[in-house]
């Protein structure tokens, strides 16, 4: 590979060079523009004390192959969860679980109704224009159940004119392909968008297995040292395709009506642990899905005022099999795992501004969730198969009014009443109340507080998984407290300086947990209350130091002890008073980003502290996950031509070649690399 990379290098310099000489932009009289920070008297008013994260399309678009995992993973200071390259990704939010973290795509919730978490590594940053972390109690605002916060994804109209078409191809290691392909029409009235992502890879990377020891025998066969053996990813091998089609009519007498549909193609082998000594041949572990999300929406817009409504449909299949060689070479099923789940979803909502000191909202969604989860391979008795699981359908209804006052320009503030049902059991009112204050209009500062209780019911397959569900458990229920501060200063053509820090603190009730039994499987139980607290906080940085050069910098930090505060089961219960499994209490992002002229240099790095694998913090060998940072590198030249625009990106993952673990016994690789190139044509655009 990094002969690839040397030989693609060395055959570009002389395009580069051919490019520097035909550009036609002045580029010493345009300059390098950065955006200036402006001291509003009055800021938003639907933002009035929520604390939030906002990802730019600059940042989205940094690496077109990661998924919304990797964004969130070096932008963000929640914590990512990941079982390996092209698997499982989960994020959580202030030492909260992934269940806790609510997650919408153009409005409809897109949490897995069984699991009640979603699938980070399945949504391609490519297809997604804006997206925003609701921290805490600002997850009120949007929807319920997110103890932790709200995970808000959306798509924007391409806003073309006339026919587009962009075209990028990825070459990576392990024989990765990434091909990118977006079509866009546009006029007065009409945008149409047509995106494909297609991914594939053997996924067979080198990593060192510390789980294992090999022997070093002397002649006598005696053991004379003991090291770790490389071994490669076995059965990880992926083939994913993503299909987005929008829609959009705007009248031009207020009313816009968009279509957004996506569909998901997915085949994925689970690849083998560190701990498994089988021969992969022996093995299929395999998961399949197919997925196709559609939303309807209307939108009308008027001065002091606004409506809108949508109509939304998911339907989910998933397939795992596990097979295994039962000794005469043939494949004999142990697991053939088929689930079905059809969401419908319905919303209506509603905007009216009294002057420019009012604002009132509101807001009412349906998701109504048919399942079918069953297992086709459980021998019963007789020999025979049995078919084991379970159908079930719950209506999740949630409705919100809010009303938000500013008295005077520097003060600010909020109340949301929100009230939800999950089947036939109505949540207690959900209240959120919320302030901001300019404390100086010198550097923008701005004091902001908040407070809200919150409920999340049990998942369908905590009630209901054969074997294992417990249909008598009860929702969960805390209360959030945050307060922050934060500012802004620059100088326009100059630099620009941003920045906040938040205090937050939850106590949850009734916290959800699945437990082994005597029985040989594990049930869910109410065991645990949990207090989470800790401080989050970020900064941007953005310089021009000279007129064709333009520096960025973006960090986070947070804190985040998340405590099981509960009583103990038993006498050698060690859980209370420790950190819950899988929560980092510490982690960090930085990110810089060095442009000149078409030139953009990138360095993003990441840091989790160590996390326990028990709820017993126990410090045995596989009982914690030592601290590991991450570094990625890329360096980005865009060419211009009169006839269209030429992109060359080159990408190193894992620039220091850390050894590390997300989750016990799944590998993760060492340093690997990326080559994209792209292409946009100009449609008539030249002369």
């Amino acid at each position: 590979m990094k002969r690839l990379l040397f030989i693609l290098c060395t055959a570009l310099i002389p395009c580069v060079a051919a490019s520097q000489e035909t550009n036609t932009r002045d580029w010493a009289k345009r300059g390098i523009h950065i955006k200036e920070v402006t001291v509003y008297g009055r800021r938003p008013m639907k933002e009035i004390g929520t604390q939030q994260t906002k990802f730019d399309s600059v940042v989205l678009k940094e690496n077109i192959a990661l998924s919304m995992a990797d964004v969130l993973t070096f932008n963000s200071s929640i914590f990512v969860k990941n079982y390996g390259r092209a698997t499982l990704s989960t994020v959580a939010f202030r030492g909260t679980s992934p269940s806790h973290t609510q997650v919408s795509w153009n409005g409809m919730k897109i949490n897995n109704p069984m699991l009640g978490m979603t699938d980070f590594s399945m949504i391609p940053a490519y297809f997604i224009d804006d997206a925003s972390l609701l921290h805490g109690t600002s997850s009120v605002n949007e929807t319920g159940g997110g103890l932790g916060g709200a995970v808000k994804l959306s798509t924007k109209p391409a806003n073309a004119d006339g026919f587009g078409l962009q075209y990028i191809q990825g070459i990576g290691s392990f024989k990765t392909f990434d091909e990118f392909l977006r079509l866009t029409y546009g006029n007065e009235h009409w945008q149409s968008s047509t995106r494909v992502v297609f991914s594939s890879s053997p996924n067979d990377y080198k990593y060192r297995n510390h789980d294992k020891k090999e022997n070093i025998y002397d002649e006598n066969m005696q053991i004379i040292d003991q090291y770790y053996p490389t071994e490669r990813n076995r059965s990880g091998a992926y083939k994913d395709l993503h299909l987005l089609q929008e829609v959009y009519y705007n009248t031009g007498r207020g009313d816009r009506f968009g279509l957004n549909a996506w569909y998901v193609n997915s085949n994925r082998e689970l690849a083998m642990l560190t701990v498994d000594h089988g021969n992969e041949t022996d093995f299929e572990n395999r998961q399949r899905e197919q997925t196709f999300r559609g939303v309807l929406s209307w939108d009308h817009l008027h001065s002091d005022w606004k409506v809108g409504a949508k109509a939304g449909y998911i339907r989910t299949w998933m397939a795992y099999d596990y097979k295994r060689d039962v000794g005469n070479g043939i494949m004999a099923h142990m697991t053939r795992s088929r689930s079905r789940i059809n969401t419908f979803y319905g919303q209506v909502e509603g905007e009216y501004h009294i002057g420019n000191k009012w604002l009132f909202s509101a807001n009412l969604s349906l998701h109504q969730h048919l399942v079918e989860s069953e297992d086709k391979n459980i021998l019963r008795q007789d020999g025979n198969k049995a078919i084991v699981g379970y159908r079930k359908g719950r209506p999740e209804l949630s409705g919100s009014l809010s009303a938000k006052w500013r008295p005077i320009d520097r003060l600010g503030l909020s109340v949301v009443v929100r009230e939800e049902l999950f089947g036939r059991e109505w949540t207690p009112i959900i209240p959120a109340f919320f302030v901001d204050g300019v404390l100086s209009n010198v550097g923008n500062i701005t004091a902001k507080a908040s407070v809200s209780r919150n409920f999340r019911f049990p998942t369908l397959n905590d009630l209901y998984f054969l074997p294992g569900g417990n249909p008598d458990l009860r929702k969960e229920s805390g209360w959030t407290y945050d307060a922050g501060l934060s500012f802004a200063i620059g100088k326009e053509g100059s630099y620009s300086l941003s920045g906040s820090a938040n205090w937050f603190e939850s106590f949850i009730k009734d916290w959800i947990i699945w437990l082994p039994t005597t029985k040989g499987f594990f049930s869910p139980e109410n065991i645990k209350d949990v207090h989470a607290y800790g401080v989050e906080m970020k900064a941007n940085l953005d310089i021009v130091l000279a007129k064709e050069w333009q520096l960025g910098l973006n960090g986070t930090f947070s804190w985040t002890p998340s405590i099981n505060r509960g009583e103990p089961r038993t006498p050698a219960d060690q859980s209370v008073g420790k950190q819950l499994p899988y929560v980092p209490e510490f982690s960090s992002t930085l990110s810089g980003n060095l442009s000149w002229r078409r030139w953009t240099l990138l360095y993003k790095w990441c840091y989790y502290s160590e996390r326990f694998t028990m709820s017993s913090n126990d410090l045995s060998l596989t009982g914690k996950l030592p601290p590991y940072f991450m570094s990625n590198f890329s360096l980005e030249k865009v060419l211009t031509f009169p006839w269209a625009d030429i992109s060359l990106k080159g990408a190193i993952n894992n620039l220091f070649n850390e050894e590390y673990l997300s989750v016990l016994s799944r590998p993760m690789p060492g340093i690997h690399f990326e080559i994209f190139i792209g292409i946009t044509p100009k449609w008539g655009k030249h002369k």
